[in-house]
């Protein structure tokens, strides 16, 4: 691999742990809206309306596509690398939002205190919850990938990155919303549609973003010359 391929392989990662950052700090920024998507009429789940999800979920599912990305082409190490950075900037990121809080606003100022606090308060509880979950389901994704790429010896990319990202997203939402009920959050008598809703609607995401991974996995083996199993190691790319 020459040098020019070397430095192009560790920018990509670079930009693909952005995306992954960005995409994870992003929706716990904006999870406290709420929509209702119907394309399939209206049909409600143990008294929840299907798809009546935040909109923290929609940027959400990126991050899982990234994840398989990386552990396609440069492995469960790196994959794992980008996990633990997200937890890092996203517990960072929702301290600078506690510190902005507690500054006060001057008159002048165009977000008056209260306003602020209306977009941007956050519930510990909440946060807390979602970060545990988000471990538990990042952590497991790319184990489960990993178990399937070596399982079928690098074949059918379709079966490790559908099956590693349902697991993972059921538990990522029995989780969260299990915690919240837990801790009074949520009302338990909403646990069971809140599950069935938010993860058939993840399950939708991620049979959409299957041909997305087929793409890039195609264009980053066809531009380094990798063979169905083999993976960049970019602890050599130094």
């Amino acid at each position: 691999m020459t040098l020019r391929d070397r430095k192009l392989a560790q920018r990509i990662y670079l930009y693909l742990g952005a995306l992954f950052i960005t995409s994870l700090v992003v929706s716990n920024l904006i999870f406290q809206k709420f929509f209702y998507w119907n394309p399939f009429g209206d049909f409600t789940v143990f008294g929840v309306s299907l798809f009546e999800v935040s909109v923290g979920i929609l940027p959400y599912p990126i991050t899982f596509l990234i994840t398989d990305l990386i552990s396609e082409i440069y492995g469960r190490k790196m994959a794992n690398q980008i996990v633990t950075a997200g937890i890092f900037a996203s517990f960072f990121s929702m301290g600078i939002i506690l510190l902005a809080e507690v500054a006060p606003a001057i008159p002048s100022s165009p977000i008056n205190d209260e306003t602020f606090t209306q977009v941007f308060a956050l519930s510990p509880i909440a946060v807390l919850a979602s970060m545990i979950a988000y471990l538990l389901a990042q952590y497991v994704d790319v184990a489960i990938y990993h178990f399937w790429k070596k399982l079928t010896k690098g074949k059918h990319l379709w079966l490790r990155n559908n099956f590693s990202t349902f697991l993972s997203q059921f538990l990522d939402t029995f989780t969260v919303v299990g915690l919240l009920c837990v801790f009074k959050v949520l009302p338990w008598e909403l646990f069971f549609g809140l599950v069935v809703s938010g993860f058939i609607f993840k399950i939708f995401i991620a049979f959409i973003d299957t041909p997305f991974l087929y793409f890039f996995v195609y264009i980053m083996r066809k531009r380094f010359n990798l063979k169905p199993n083999e993976e960049l190691d970019l602890d050599v790319l130094d």
